[in-house]
């Protein structure tokens, strides 16, 4: 019996590293599409620069059910007035892939 108990949790650890892993990967690809985009030119994790901060965009728009499609189509379409004067540009060069990934990282913050 302690042998079973031994090796499942031991097949938890793996798992749980390996999830960690997936989301780590996952938070890194994220990252490079920001990268990619430009995006970081307004915005950082966790602190105003011409936008909000993610980190802040995450704590407005938590438990929000819709907040993937909602964000996903304010980045898409640009926009004004929500964190002030300063309009946020059109982005119709992402794909919708890519921009839901992005948006899902930054609410995860």
């Amino acid at each position: 019996m302690k042998k079973v108990v031994v090796a499942i949790a031991g097949c938890a650890a793996v798992a749980a590293g390996s999830i960690n892993l997936s989301m780590a990967a996952d938070a890194k690809a994220a990252e490079g599409l920001l990268k990619k985009n430009n995006c970081i030119a307004c915005h950082q994790v966790d602190k105003k620069v011409v936008g909000p901060a993610y980190k802040d965009v995450a704590k407005k728009y938590k438990g929000q059910k819709d907040a993937v499609a909602l964000l996903s189509k304010k980045v898409k379409a640009g926009g004004q007035g929500v964190w002030g004067k300063v309009p946020m540009p059109p982005n119709p060069q992402v794909n919708d892939a890519e921009l839901k990934q992005m948006v899902e990282y930054i609410l995860a913050l």
